[in-house]
């Protein structure tokens, strides 16, 4: 029998493209350690991102390369995620509990914005990850109802808030301070201020993603936030119709200019499903996130449906990804999670937790 080598190994590893990081696994560095003994090779594997629900089809098909191998007798491929923080904004600093900081962004209200990130958030969770979820519109904050919570936050110090759980994510939002038809009318330095004082003042635990549900628009809100926050990436939303798509790429311009990288577009309602008979149709129009994720070489992470259950779901505080954990929607949720997080794996590490702080006094 011929004896397999690494080299081998490697060649047969090179050879699956990941879906989601659009590479192969030796050039994304995700392999950690290859060994061959008498005719047995094992392969441990670190991805970069959560994949629950990836982990399993990615191991029969590594192990069917490797069994392919002449010399092969027995291939055991061990996958783990390995979640660490990325760089952000020169000048700022990651928050204390939070690897990594994720914006979902609109250039307008109306296009599901906040729908798509609490989804989004709960996906991650499913996948594996430790997350939490700030809703950022300090006027209009929907996350506590889309999350079925409504307590008050506690203050364990008179300072600080410990984030509210729900369906298992850490969530702070200012509705969760205030009566629910309560107006806020707050100039645009006050919101700045209190978007602040709920991000650095919340005592998020260990989190792996704080995804930021941001309000609408483009302006001084939005733009000090992105300043401000040390954001490692952000996603996003649009529909296909022309006039969102050009608020979007409004979007997608102010975090290039503030050095965020854009990890990727999601096209919500893109297409409608009757609830009676099922007919699919395109009444937003067809294709426009594609054509502007081309347009601005950034990725495309996927498409949503205009379908009634969402907004249903959502509303009644139980979203689709934990509503319906194992419908067609939840699984385009955890699909657009893994290729965006995927995306943000690939990008440069942050290792300033690594390094003490300097301080330099007179004795």
């Amino acid at each position: 029998m011929t004896a397999v080598t690494r080299a081998d190994v490697e060649i047969a590893l090179k050879g699956y493209v990941d879906p989601y990081l659009e590479k192969d696994l030796i050039a994304a560095k995700c392999v950690r350690q290859i060994r061959t003994e008498n005719g047995r090779v094992e392969v441990d594997v670190d991805l970069g991102f959560p994949a629950a629900g990836y982990r399993d089809a990615l191991i029969a098909a590594l192990r069917d390369r490797l069994a392919a191998l002449p010399g092969v007798a027995e291939a055991a491929i061990q996958v783990e995620s390995k979640i660490v923080s990325h760089e952000v904004q020169k000048g700022l600093k990651p928050l204390p509990g939070v690897k990594n900081v994720i914006a979902v962004a609109s250039g307008k209200g109306g296009v599901g914005k906040s729908t798509t990130a609490v989804n989004l958030a709960l996906a991650l969770s499913i996948e594996g990850a430790r997350v939490g979820l700030l809703d950022a519109d300090i006027y209009g904050p929907s996350q506590p109802r889309m999350l079925g919570s409504q307590e008050r936050p506690e203050s364990p110090d008179g300072k600080s808030l410990n984030p509210v759980i729900g369906h298992g994510i850490q969530s702070m939002s200012i509705g969760y301070l205030i009566e629910e038809e309560t107006p806020m009318v707050w100039r645009g330095p006050m919101v700045t201020q209190a978007l602040e004082q709920l991000l650095r003042d919340t005592r998020w635990q260990d989190l792996d993603y704080l995804v930021i549900d941001l309000p609408p628009g483009t302006g001084d809100t939005q733009l000090t936030l992105s300043q401000k926050v040390p954001v490692s990436g952000a996603i996003i939303v649009t529909t296909p119709q022309d006039i969102a798509l050009l608020d979007a790429r409004r979007g997608l311009k102010m975090f290039e200019k503030v050095e965020v990288p854009v990890l990727g577009i999601v096209e919500n309602m893109s297409i409608h499903v009757c609830s009676k008979c099922g007919h699919e149709e395109h009444i937003f129009g067809e294709g426009g996130g594609q054509r502007m994720a081309a347009q601005y070489d950034v990725p495309f992470l996927g498409s949503l449906p205009l379908d009634i259950r969402i907004r249903e779901e959502t509303d009644g505080g139980r979203p689709t990804v934990v509503a319906e954990p194992d419908s067609r929607i939840a699984g385009l949720y955890r699909d657009i999670a893994r290729r965006a997080t995927a995306r943000l794996s690939l990008r440069a590490k942050n290792y300033s937790h690594r390094f003490p702080n300097i301080v330099i006094q007179n004795t």
